[in-house]
């Protein structure tokens, strides 16, 4: 059997149990995809005030459709497409542009070469996010599905609806943007 097989059994018995009830196994779903919605919220939408509301809305759209659910797709892409589109509705609806900002760590520890590399690590890990939320908010969403939650294309393009070129090409564009950006920014010895 396939992995993708198994993840619509066990899609198919979680989004059955809900249907009949059973509230632990929304839980469940929501546990599985948690990491997933706030992946899109958090790149998408800039008020951190806004965030919860709109992952409590994301799920309540879940739960409320979940029964028009036809297994087309994995239950997650699914949820992530419901995620995209919530946001983007959001985003609409406001009509604002979102720089973002990322608050910095702090580290307290005695400076040794594999703490002053750990440190170095962060810093460009820091760099990287700070430049990724300066990023439009579908060019941040992109980057964190395919590079951080590491999904295909095919899933990009059943979450956003986008073509698959044009997946493609936000990303290639994200991406040098991203770059232009930091290079203007900081020397490259520095990222």
């Amino acid at each position: 059997m396939n992995i993708n097989n198994r993840h619509n059994l066990s899609d198919k018995f979680l989004v059955d149990k809900v249907l009949s009830g059973d509230t632990t196994a929304f839980a469940q779903i929501i546990k599985n995809t948690e990491a997933l919605v706030a992946q899109i919220v958090f790149k998408m939408i800039s008020n951190p005030d806004d965030r919860k509301d709109i992952a409590q809305d994301i799920y309540l759209k879940i739960y409320k459709n979940l029964a028009g659910f036809k297994f087309g797709s994995k239950l997650s892409t699914w949820i992530a497409q419901v995620s995209y589109n919530t946001c983007l509705d959001y985003n609409r609806k406001k009509k604002l542009s979102f720089p973002g900002t990322l608050e910095e760590s702090e580290i307290d520890a005695p400076v040794s070469d594999e703490t002053d590399a750990l440190i170095r690590q962060r810093e460009r890990s820091t760099i990287l996010n700070e430049g990724i939320e300066k990023l439009a908010p579908v060019y941040k969403m992109l980057i964190a599905l395919y590079h951080n939650e590491e999904l295909s294309y095919e899933e990009i393009v059943q979450v956003t609806g986008l073509p698959e070129g044009t997946v493609k090409s936000y990303l290639f564009r994200a991406r040098k943007a991203l770059k232009n950006n930091l290079l203007l920014t900081y020397q490259k010895e520095d990222i």
